[in-house]
């Protein structure tokens, strides 16, 4: 036989006190009762097993202490540790996240949305595909507040972002090969829909304008963040017959994609070409040679983004509008390994 879980109103009848009492002591609004009373229902209440009815209790404070998380694609090992990072600060409030993958799909990030705003979450931390050329209905229709993290973007709702400087971080790398006297750098992207991705190209450019070298279109590739793309872009400009000594890619995975394509054409990496990665993913460490990248802060994205929204929810934060969303830039480094001589 099922145990029936106890419920406030037969905690109040055993106490000898109302439901609203008990409701306000469970609930810790109970600044009005005397020390007594408390004590005798939290005691009930631990000798029953009372677990509280969330749902219930939701109705009433209109919360749901939850928190959906939209990615665009989890097996990018890049966004696992925002995920982590995000549930990390979450269960510190007792808030739970709901996860939702969505390939990079604009029609499944959209549904996510309305799936999230049904399932009456606080919040929504998003990332959003690499492909959103503007809002929709559906995101136009959302109540809730957004924080985005790793994409610089105005949609409804949005009160904070999550951020690297792009740009500067960019710079950085390609310095870094100059440094170690690579002048003829390809550069190979992914999708330019986001100011992420516009931000990166930005800063490989303003490196080789700096060190007075063209920066011709002919060694710059677009397409998307994945090493597949890295491997057959690789290929191209091989084919071409481009006259290039390093390959920066615009994430981690593109120039692993682009040193297996290296070692199929019996180049050796870092001895004939030079590679440089963008993100730190732990793969980066385990290929061989070993990655030298550019590594972002992946799991305090999450975790800021995460601190930001749950200060909004409970009211510790400032009230923005999508445009004067509070920008949080965290920092990056450079990672130097073996690929990069």
């Amino acid at each position: 036989m099922v145990k029936m879980q106890v419920t406030i109103k037969e905690i109040a009848k055993e106490a000898e006190v109302s439901t609203a009492t008990v409701s306000m002591i469970l609930n810790n609004k109970d600044k009005n009762i005397s020390e007594a009373t408390r004590n005798r229902v939290l005691e009930i209440a631990k000798k029953r097993n009372y677990i509280p009815n969330t749902m219930a209790r939701s109705l009433v404070t209109r919360h749901t202490r939850t928190i959906g998380l939209i990615m665009p694609d989890i097996v990018n090992p890049f966004f696992p540790e925002i995920a982590r990072g995000a549930e990390d600060r979450a269960s510190k409030s007792r808030y739970s996240i709901i996860y939702c993958n969505t390939d990079d799909n604009l029609i499944r990030e959209d549904s996510y949305v309305d799936i999230l705003t049904e399932k009456m979450v606080d919040g929504i931390i998003f990332t959003h595909s690499a492909d959103r050329k503007g809002s929709t209905e559906r995101l136009k229709r959302c109540q809730v507040p957004i924080i985005l993290i790793d994409r610089d973007y105005d949609l409804p709702n949005v009160i904070g972002k999550v951020l690297v400087d792009n740009t500067k971080a960019s710079q950085m790398a390609v310095n870094y090969l100059l440094s170690k006297g690579y002048r003829k750098i390809a550069y190979i992207a992914g999708s330019m829909n986001t100011q992420t991705a516009q931000d990166r190209l930005e800063g490989y450019k303003k490196a080789l304008e700096e060190s007075n070298l063209e920066c011709s279109q002919r060694y710059i590739k677009i397409g998307e963040y994945k090493s597949q793309w890295g491997s057959d872009a690789t290929k191209e400009f091989l084919r071409e017959g481009i006259p290039f000594d390093a390959i920066f890619g615009g994430n981690d995975l593109i120039a692993i994609g682009a040193m297996k394509a290296l070692k199929e054409a019996g180049l050796k990496v870092p001895d004939d070409i030079g590679v440089m990665g963008f993100d730190d993913i732990y793969m980066s460490s385990i290929v061989e040679p070993s990655l030298t990248t550019i590594k972002q802060p992946n799991y305090e994205m999450g975790y800021k983004a995460a601190e930001l929204l749950i200060n909004s929810i409970e009211g510790h934060g400032e009230q923005r509008e999508a445009h004067d969303a509070e920008k949080a830039i965290l920092g990056t480094e450079l990672t130097i390994r073996e690929s990069t001589r």
